[in-house]
């Protein structure tokens, strides 16, 4: 499958595109695409995949000439697409995205509305898009992309090929405030932040310097748009945090971590390797161990979660019987 710009009109066959994915094809092999679409929406000349069985059914009425799906569905009848058969649709779709992209003219450069400190250094082949600031000794890497109105603060490090969306704040002060007699006075934050390479930071998230030494954002991390993380915390390898996560000052999250939306963490705790933490948990104590699942808030293990909230559909129920009973109880008091 060659590397030719779909964008440009180019189209490829589902020969070619088997040929790239390592599938197998069902129907016409050379039938031909020349953009994706979502199942549910799909049309001539589209390339779609199934890999949730909640859209099984848009297999059988797509309009989407070539369907991407699983090698154990079975179907119920027959369809119209030419399918390809791979061992993961989601991951097959996810390497012919990349493809496409890769395709793209990539910019580079620094856009003539940015501004960039003189003290500033900067890679090779990065962009710097209209409105971002880039502060003073600020280190950016070869390959990576900064979006508009991105502002990274003095100081900041940042490895290769990184990519900041638009909006993102690195390196504010983190949140640092000491009570006295006349209200709170503010602790300077003096540390830097380091963001290593292969990360992604998603749109209006913010990344607090610390108040001494750095935070961390390891190699490889994945961050959504909306999140905060706060002073001195470290994200480790590869992890992924999904939008509106927050982490309070000096929270340490291992390797390989899952994080699901609005999950928020306390301060000064320590999340082990391979955690996988539910939309809107509530995470405040250290974690057990590598792969553990936590859900809830204050967060606990899965099948505990689902117990209590079973239990909570019986509480009036309960709160009546135990009211019955107190009344049985005050009767018998009155007659002993």
């Amino acid at each position: 499958m060659q590397a030719n710009s779909i964008e440009s009109g180019m189209e490829f066959t589902a020969k070619q595109i088997a040929e790239f994915v390592e599938g197998r094809v069902e129907g016409n092999e050379n039938a031909s695409v020349n953009t994706f679409a979502k199942i549910e929406e799909g049309r001539e000349g589209a390339l779609s995949f199934l890999s949730n069985p909640k859209y099984t059914h848009y297999l059988y009425d797509t309009k989407s000439t070539i369907v991407l799906i699983n090698e154990d569905v079975e179907l119920e009848k027959a369809v119209s697409p030419t399918l390809i058969r791979v061992k993961n649709a989601y991951e097959s779709v996810a390497r012919l995205l990349q493809l496409y992209e890769s395709m793209k003219p990539k910019k580079t450069g620094v856009d003539s509305l940015a501004f960039v400190s003189p003290t500033a250094k900067i890679g090779k082949d990065v962009y710097i898009g209209p409105f971002a600031y880039i502060g003073e000794n600020v280190e950016i890497g070869d390959g990576t992309r900064i979006f508009p109105h991105v502002t990274i603060y003095d100081g900041t490090r940042i490895g290769q090929r990184v990519t900041i969306h638009a909006g993102a704040v690195i390196g504010a002060d983190g949140f640092g405030f000491a009570p006295n007699t006349e209200g709170y006075e503010k602790i300077p934050q003096i540390g830097i932040v380091i963001i290593e390479d292969d990360v992604e930071i998603g749109a209006n998230t913010c990344i607090d310097r610390s108040t001494m030494g750095q935070t961390l954002i390891h190699r490889g991390v994945k961050l959504d748009n909306l999140i905060q993380v706060g002073h001195n915390c470290e994200i480790g390898e590869n992890t992924v945090m999904s939008a509106q996560a927050g982490m309070a000052g000096s929270t340490k999250v291992g390797a390989w971590c899952m994080v699901g939306g609005q999950a928020g963490f306390s301060g000064h705790i320590t999340i082990a390797d391979r955690t996988i933490v539910g939309a809107q948990s509530g995470v405040i104590s250290n974690t057990k161990g590598n792969g553990e699942q936590l859900i809830g808030a204050p967060a606990v293990n899965p099948k505990m979660y689902f117990k209590a909230r079973a239990l909570d559909a019986k509480l009036p129920e309960m709160y009546r019987q135990i009211a019955a009973l107190q009344r049985e109880l005050d009767e018998l008091k009155k007659k002993l």
